[in-house]
This record gives C-alpha cells, structure tokens and sequence, in this order.
C-alpha cells in the first residue's frame, strides 16, 4: 500500500531497544556533535577579550566567528557526498583528528593570522565530522522508532551545545583564560579518536565513481560567496555593494551547480534527489527553525545587555533555560514522530514556537520581565527542537544508505546556512525600527519589532512546508522500499 510523505514516521511499534554496542555508538557519535555544537557558541561572549589578547581591532573582530561559519557551510556538502564516496567513518575520525589538532593551534596562537587560520581549520573538521557524523547515526539504526529517538538525542544535544558554548566560554574566559575555550577541545577529540575504531562500523559504499569536480568547484563556491555576502551584509547593510556582488556571485554558481548536475554521470547531488518533496521542504522547514531560533538568541543578547543591563555570563547563564527547553524538546520528538507523524511534528513544533516568541513581543524595560523571557524561552526551545527533529526524519527518511552522507550533508548545510541567515535579516529588521536612536528604549522597539516578524517567518514557514508535505502527487515512498535500490 503506498503512502504519502506526510505517513512517514507512523508506524506501529517494535522492538525499540537498543543494544549494548548501539548505546556506545550513540553516546560517542553524541558526543561529537555536542562538541561541535559547543564550538559555534564557545567563542561568542570571549571576543573582545580574544581581540585585546591578539590585536584584533574592533572591526575585524566578527572575522573570528566568520571565518568559522565560511568553512563549515562552505564545505559540509562536499564533504557529505565524499564520505558516501570513500568511507564515513575513515572523514569522521579524520575530521576529529583535524579539530583536535586545529583546537590546539587556536590555544596557542600568539597572532590574529594564526588564531584565524585555526578557525578555518576548525570550520572544515566541522564540515567532515557533522555529516559523516550523522550519516553513521542514520545508518546505524533502521528507519523506525530508534533512529527518530537518536535524532531526536542529536537534536536535543546539538541544539543544547550552542547555549552551553555560551555558557561555558563566559566560564573559562572569567576563570582560566580564553585559551581553554580551544584546549577544551583537544582531550575530548582524542577520547573519540581513540575509541571511534573499534565501535563504529564503517560504512564505506563501494563506488567506482569519480567525484564529481565541477560539482564540487560550484556548490562550494557558491555557498562560500553566499554565507560571505550574508556575513557582510549583516555588518555593512543590506546596500553594501560587497555584499550585494557576493550574493549574486553565490547565485550563479549555485544556479550553475544545478545545470552541471543535471549533464554530470555521477552528480555530486543527483537532481533527483532535489525533487523529492520530502528532501525539498523537509530541508526548508529546517532552514526556518534554525534561522529564526539563533537569530532570537541574538536579539534577546541585544535585550539582555542594552536594555537590561546583563554581563555576558549572565546573558549565557539566562539562556541556560532555552538549552533546557531544547533538551526536553529533543527528548519527546522521537515519541511525537513516531505517535503522530513527522510532518504533524513540524507543525506542532512551529506553532508552539511561533506562539512563545510572539509572547517576547509585551517585553519591557524592567527586570521583572525576565521571567516571561524565561519562560517564552524554554517553550519555544521544546517547540523548537519538534520542529527540528521533524526536519531531520522528513529530509533523511526513505532514502537508501548509500544516499545518508549527501541527505545528512544537505541538511547540515541547511543548518549551518540558516544559522548564518537569520542574524543579519533580523538585526536589519531590528535596525531599520530603531534607526539612529540610541538608548534602551529604540533597542527595545527595535527588538520586539524583529521579534514580531520572527514569529510570522517561523509560522508561515511551517505552515507552508506542512502543506507541500501533505499536499497530494506524484511523489511516494512505499514501506519497506528496499534499503540496497538503486532509486533514491
């Protein structure tokens, strides 16, 4: 009996016990990707201090984190397909072994070239480990119930690493030195490398393919030029004419990424692949819930601080809650996919979320109001996470294994994307209400009004993809479709 993509996820349930090898999987695979996840965040409240440290001046300072997000969303894609192409588990620990080594490059640089080029580094391990990461998640457990529990973990834990990063870099900054914020990596590192051979089970695809270079050349600079122009338009405006020319420089190599696909033997991602509704919107239901939840976290910083008064340990400690949130969000969404299906998941989880932001919007500048960004905050993290966590089983669900690398590829780079998005549209939207006024008022004005909008782009957006996801046609996936079919 065939099925439409809104039924994937319920099914009736079995056996959902994991095996003893199968928890030491999970815990180490976990591991990793909370790790990563850390290390978007770890380095966010430590800046100006990391700029007094090295000479960094006041302009070049966002470089830190850019040249991070540069690299890992440039990259993810490529490396995604390559790991499908030479062997998931030979990038992962590859990647590790990148980051520890790149983690004490960043520890011990003395100069702004050096700290720059191990976050490069940094960014391309990021970029091998996070799809070869969760390919091996997807592959090492069976659509069902286990493998929306896991994601639903990996949800939860990636989602928790950001507010923990910020947490913990205000931590080791006030205590240690901003150093640790990288050394903290390199035990952690070599812990997974040393442990990674013997409990994963490589899952090398044999194929007699070349890599796909024009493919590759394409899509990487397309995506570096438009995570760049993003970046840029965020710190010089949206009439920049830099950023402008980068963005459409993006566009066309992306527009001649699809037409190289379309003619190459062996695509880099097959067309096909890119008409599958669920891969389409299950990833654009991806994009808004991690652009609209980072770039809520930015404007909430601006509240917390400008308006309020808060330090940055504070400002991290505060947001503590919403990691909480995230953790509970993570630890349901497997359950709620399985009970009610993964598109209902997606619509759930944006309405609750779109509904506790649009609470921020009664905001005011007492402290008392801390208590509604409290509570707004860890609802929105548990819808949040539904919505993520449906994302996750849509775009990597019905898909046979040698495809996980460039489902899991597409949709870090979906993520990584949006979290470079959302900031620079919500800090335009945000400036173009305060203007040239200046003081906790005009911030606060600003704020609620991109918080109103964040509200409607997480709402319109979940509902649209629902709709296109349960929307009839000629696109089915059967049950039981065969894991080893050549038809993606």
């Amino acid at each position: 009996m065939a099925t439409t993509t809104a039924d994937i996820g319920q099914r009736t349930p079995g056996d959902v016990r994991m095996t003893s090898r199968q928890r030491l999987t999970l815990t180490l695979l976990l591991g990793s990707q909370f790790m990563i996840a850390v290390d978007f965040s770890i380095l966010n409240v430590a800046l100006p201090v990391v700029g007094e440290g090295l000479g960094f001046s006041l302009a070049h300072l966002p470089w830190i984190a850019t040249a991070f997000a540069l690299a890992a969303a440039g990259f993810t894609l490529l490396f995604g397909r390559i790991a499908d192409l030479f062997g998931r588990k030979r990038i992962f620990i590859g990647g590790m072994v990148l980051l520890g080594l790149s983690s004490a490059l960043g520890g011990l640089a003395t100069t702004p070239e050096v700290l720059l080029t191990a976050r490069v580094l940094q960014g391309l391990a990021t970029a091998a480990v996070t799809p070869a990461g969760l390919a091996l998640l997807t592959t090492a457990f069976r659509e069902g119930p286990l493998r929306e529990r896991a994601l639903g973990l990996n949800g939860a834990l990636m989602s928790a690493g950001f507010t923990t990063g910020a947490i913990l870099g205000g931590l080791l900054t006030d205590l240690l030195s901003w150093r640790w914020a990288f050394f903290i990596n390199v035990p952690v590192a070599a812990a997974v490398v040393a442990l990674a051979p013997a409990l994963l089970t490589d899952s090398r695809i044999v194929c007699k393919h070349r890599l796909d270079v024009p493919g590759a050349i394409t899509v990487t600079g397309g995506l570096l030029a438009l995570v760049y122009g993003l970046t840029r338009a965020g710190e010089s405006g949206w009439t920049d004419p830099g950023a402008l020319g980068t963005l459409l420089a993006g566009a066309v190599l992306l527009i001649a990424f699809w037409h190289v696909e379309r003619r190459s033997a062996a695509p880099l991602v097959p067309v096909r692949i890119m008409r599958r509704r669920t891969v389409v919107w299950g990833n654009a239901a991806g994009l808004i819930a991690f652009a609209t939840e980072t770039s809520l976290v930015f404007l909430l910083t601006l509240y917390l601080q400008e308006v309020l008064g808060y330090s940055a340990l504070a400002t991290g400690l505060a947001f503590g809650v919403l990691g909480l949130g995230t953790v509970v969000g993570g630890a349901l969404g497997g359950r709620v996919v399985g009970r009610y299906g993964n598109v209902s998941t997606i619509l759930a989880g944006g309405v609750i979320q779109a509904v506790a932001t649009l609470s921020l919007v009664a905001l005011g500048t007492s402290g008392g109001w801390l208590y509604l960004l409290l509570a707004a905050t860890f609802v929105g993290g548990v819808g949040n996470m539904l919505l993520i966590v449906g994302f996750m089983v849509t775009a990597t669900s019905g898909l046979p294994d040698s495809l996980q690398g460039l489902a899991t590829g597409l949709a870090t780079m979906t993520q990584q994307v949006g979290i470079t998005l959302g900031i620079p549209v919500m800090s335009a939207v945000a400036a173009g209400r305060t203007g040239a006024e200046t003081g906790p008022s005009p911030i606060l004005s600003g704020v609620t009004a991109a918080v109103l909008v964040n509200s409607l782009l997480v709402l319109v957006g979940s509902a649209l993809a629902t709709g296109a996801l349960r929307s009839p046609g000629r696109l089915r996936l059967r049950r039981g479709w065969p894991r080893s079919s050549p038809r993606p």
